[in-house]
């Protein structure tokens, strides 16, 4: 016989809890963990913005490296360990715990991979490095129970996660409900192997081998664009460019063939990390109410680097890897042209030792016009977007771009080339509406137009006063991008 409270509780109406949707975000790097690029501002400030919704449950997972400082290490939780499966090796795995500005971080141990001084990348067995840390993320996953709804991979490091899952672990049912996001955040590193690899060193089983060869090579960029679910790019025109072969590096077929399940979202950045009114890097504090700090950046940053201090002379910055997709050529070709006129140029970055050497000799030959800082200086660079007038930024290509944004955000104006991301953040300034100057052509031609109708608008007040309001006013922000992912999640 039931009694009278099992009647009363069969009547009342179920009520059930919406449980969050899970989304575990993969990665090799990750601010403020380790960053080297654009990829770690993202996994660093994308997931703990998607955090802040209540529907959602956010989780990172990244490699152990050993240079990950002592001062988080020494707050990571030790959860388990296990051996994972590479190729014809089984390695050993550990998992730490840190949750971090709301969004849950696991770390990926094993110290013969990722106990290397200096960089994080570069290295010989880079494809065994990366094949054990994209199987471990779904071993630990298993081990943990902690299956997510959505698996979102970035770039070739972690591809190979998809073409286990999709290859290897469908027959697992916990496997099988997850769906698979991959972003690409530059499609000229695909994570290319020779083509022995695809079961000594990933251990693939043979079925999949259509969806990976390319070229007669293991490509696991090609493999994961092929095997998930949906494909982003971090903007809506690098989406549309890599359709194309100037920009897809020979993926263009691939691209076009999965071109149903491809969309571009636009990065944001961290406005609070990025912020002038409290940046304990610059020589004095600013904001768009108040701009006396600035002028101080600037004077500061023309004494630092042996500039006179002038308030009338455009400060105009390169802050960049001197590589060739980032516009140096053009920059190389109209350097001298324009340090005949009168303004002042700085230049900081490190890469190919060509452009090392030819920024290096110009600025010894321009002493007091043209200053160069061969580094990455995170001191320094926060100086001189709060200190220079107009920053330049005429890439060959450029999927998102952030440096762009962080110039606006310190009330630097952007001068850009209309590709990618560049095209998106920013529209040439026209006089009513605007948050930067333009070119569209890669050409020496117009970037030093350009450049001389930016020297125009700073030495006109007014006009100066006006489109670094509207610049530093530009929303860049990661809220109305979150929400453009958090509907892709929905989809």
């Amino acid at each position: 016989m039931e009694n009278e409270k099992e009647k009363i509780t069969k009547k009342l109406p179920k009520i059930t809890v919406k449980e969050k949707k899970k989304i575990i975000f993969l990665g090799s790097e990750a601010a403020p963990f380790i960053a080297t690029g654009g990829l770690a501002d993202v996994l660093g400030s994308l997931p703990k913005e998607l955090a802040k919704k209540k529907n959602l449950d956010i989780s990172v997972i990244l490699p152990l490296y050993s240079i990950i400082s002592q001062e988080f290490k020494s707050k990571f939780k030790f959860l388990i360990n296990f051996n994972v499966s590479v190729g014809w090796r089984w390695q050993y795995a550990g998992v730490f715990y840190y949750e971090y500005e709301g969004v849950k971080f696991y770390f990926i141990d094993n110290e013969y991979y990722f106990k290397r001084d200096g960089n994080i990348y570069g290295f010989y067995d880079d494809g065994e490095r990366f094949a054990f840390f994209s199987r471990a993320c779904l071993d630990a996953i298993a081990r943990l129970n902690i299956y997510p709804d959505i698996l979102h991979c970035n770039d070739w490091q972690t591809a190979s996660s998809i073409i286990f899952l999709k290859g290897m672990y469908y027959g697992d049912e916990n496997f099988r409900r997850i769906k698979t996001i991959f972003t690409i955040h530059n499609i000229e590193y695909q994570g290319v192997f020779p083509l022995e690899s695809f079961s000594n060193l990933f251990g693939f089983p043979d079925s999949i081998i259509n969806y990976v060869e390319f070229s007669n090579t293991v490509n696991l960029m090609k493999g994961a664009i092929e095997m998930t679910d949906i494909v982003s790019t971090v903007s809506p025109t690098y989406a549309e460019e890599i359709k194309n072969s100037y920009y897809a590096h020979g993926l263009e077929n691939i691209i076009n063939r999965n071109a149903n399940k491809l969309c571009g979202i636009l990065n944001g950045i961290d406005v609070d990390n990025y912020n002038p009114a409290n940046d304990k890097y610059l020589f004095k504090n600013y904001s768009v109410e108040d701009m006396e700090g600035k002028v101080v950046c600037k004077r500061e940053l023309q004494k630092l680097l042996n500039l006179p201090i002038r308030d009338d002379v455009p400060i105009i910055a390169v802050i960049s890897r001197l590589v060739s997709h980032k516009g140096l050529d053009l920059i190389k070709g109209i350097i001298e042209p324009l340090l005949s006129s009168d303004v002042q140029i700085v230049i900081l970055g490190k890469g190919e030792i060509s452009y090392e050497n030819f920024f290096t000799n110009i600025s010894n030959t321009y002493r007091g016009k043209c200053a160069t800082v061969i580094a990455y200086n995170q001191d320094l660079s926060r100086k001189i977007y709060s200190g220079a007038d107009i920053f330049l930024m005429p890439s060959k290509s450029e999927p998102c771009g952030l440096s762009q944004m962080i110039a606006s955000r310190y009330g630097t104006v952007p001068i850009v080339r209309e590709t990618g991301g560049l095209n998106d953040s920013i529209k040439a300034y026209n006089g009513e509406s605007g948050n930067g100057c333009t070119f569209h052509d890669d050409n020496g031609h117009d970037i030093l137009y350009v450049l001389n109708e930016a020297v125009s608008l700073y030495k006109d007040k007014d006009v100066r006063k006006k489109l670094v309001k509207t610049v530093m006013t530009t929303d860049f922000s990661w809220k109305n991008q979150a929400e453009k992912y958090e509907n892709l999640y929905t989809k």
